[in-house]
């Protein structure tokens, strides 16, 4: 290994052990990993440049501000005030519905910002009906995860995996060409959440207080995730019928146009939040309060990382090591290897972090085989997003660990199962309908 694989190597170790660690901000963490690598002359400023200009994250920034936008406009909290309503007349049933609708919602919203806004409405109508919060907030952070990956823009996680495909030379998703793998996974983990859920929390899923304070140690952990405070919730805003319509319709329309191939959804998004500017719909201030940096830096500065082992040869001496270790597989057991591989990376690393690690191995994987890289890709995409077993595997569980009250162990009871069961349709349907 020549310096720069070697300083790369050291890089990342450091960057996967503070993030493990978890006592620094995750996005301070990969750019201390930019940083130190820019210095070293491992990656120059110009690709540090392209890091932060990546079509992910322009998408994902402007989609950020598209969706203050509705949020201010007050249309999410109206179409929340009805579905209280629903749940106040059927009951237990009607909150199932509920995180039903705020999923579907989260196939074309980052589930961030959805889960921020509709977890304590969730909370407070599970408390209104008698019923313990602690059975649908797992589920609500679940549910969102798995909606997110039915559409190429419903995490942030695909959109990196297709931006970093692409640099691997890889042609770009479509917004819906991951459909039908997404839903088949949504679906069957709905089911799952729905019987199981509540059962495999035993007891703990009686009437509680919400506010139970947690270990001291996972509560220092919880006050230094990345996603911030999770008490300081959106407050209630008022309906403004029209700047909701303008709002509703930029955002669908962004959506069509890079649906219909008109041009690439970081063009479409970024389009709308600079028209919703431009019409006072949302004040440029506002906009930037909406980016939500901390998610945006920490994906740029692993990106910088993955540049880094690319172009030091890092990437492909990790590539070489995997293709050895499936020597003499089939492709589909090569697949089921690298899927497994990926969803053990997500529970201890951030999403983002597995996407810029794996995704290049996938591709050169799939060219070592000589089969197409699709199915690989769409792999990471699906592995990547399923950290159901800790609390600390994405955003949203971090949420509403806190806001519910849980223990470690309340995630690993519900979320392994799901681990298991999502990896299980994930293989078939990619399979089916990605054909190597």
């Amino acid at each position: 290994m020549n310096f720069d694989q070697i300083l790369t190597l050291l890089v990342l170790a450091g960057v996967v052990s503070a993030l493990i660690w978890d006592r620094v901000r995750a996005d301070i963490i990969a750019l201390s990993g930019a940083a130190v690598l820019l210095m070293s002359g491992v990656v120059r400023p110009v690709d540090v440049q392209g890091a932060f200009a990546s079509p992910a994250i322009i998408t994902l920034a402007s989609l950020f501000v598209i969706a203050y936008a509705l949020e201010l406009s007050g249309l999410l909290d109206r179409a929340i005030t009805m579905a209280v309503s629903m749940c106040r007349r059927m009951g237990t049933a009607g909150v199932w519905l509920l995180l039903s609708m705020i999923g579907a919602v989260s196939c074309f919203l980052n589930s961030t910002p959805i889960v921020v806004l509709g977890a304590p409405v969730v909370r407070d109508v599970a408390t209104a009906l008698n019923l313990s919060p602690k059975r649908f907030l797992i589920p609500l952070s679940y549910i969102t995860i798995l909606t997110g990956c039915c559409t190429l823009i419903g995490t942030s996680t695909n959109l990196l995996v297709d931006d970093m495909a692409r640099v691997a030379g890889q042609p770009r998703f479509g917004i819906f060409e991951i459909t039908p793998v997404g839903i088949p996974m949504a679906l069957a983990g709905g089911i799952y959440l729905f019987f199981f859920s509540g059962k495999l929390l035993g007891g703990r899923h009686e009437t509680e207080q919400s506010d139970a304070p947690a270990d001291l140690n996972e509560q220092a952990r919880i006050n230094s995730a990345q996603v911030g405070d999770p008490s300081l919730f959106a407050e209630p805003r008022s309906l403004q019928p029209g700047k909701a319509i303008i709002a509703l319709a930029v955002f669908v329309a962004a959506v069509a146009l890079a649906t219909l191939n008109v041009a690439p959804i970081a063009a479409t998004a970024f389009s709308g939040a600079v028209l919703l500017i431009l019409l006072r719909i949302i004040s440029a201030d506002e906009a930037y309060s909406g980016l939500r940096p901390q998610i945006l830096i920490l994906i740029a500065g692993m990106v910088v990382i993955g540049i880094a082992m690319e172009q030091s040869g890092l990437a492909a001496e990790a590539s070489a090591m995997l293709i050895r270790s499936v020597n003499g597989l089939s492709p589909l057991a090569a697949l089921i290897v690298l899927y497994l591989l990926t969803m053990i990376l997500t529970e201890l690393l951030s999403n983002a972090t597995v996407a810029v690690l794996v995704t290049p191995v996938a591709v050169a994987l799939a060219a070592s085989l000589g089969v197409s890289p699709r199915p690989f890709l769409v792999a990471v995409m699906m592995a990547a997003s399923a950290a159901f077993a800790t609390p600390f595997g994405y955003q949203t569980n971090v949420i509403v660990y806190q806001m519910g009250g849980y223990r470690y162990m309340d995630f690993v009871r519900i979320g392994l199962p799901l681990n298991f069961i999502t990896f299980a349709v994930a293989i078939m349907a990619t399979t089916a309908v990605f054909p190597f």
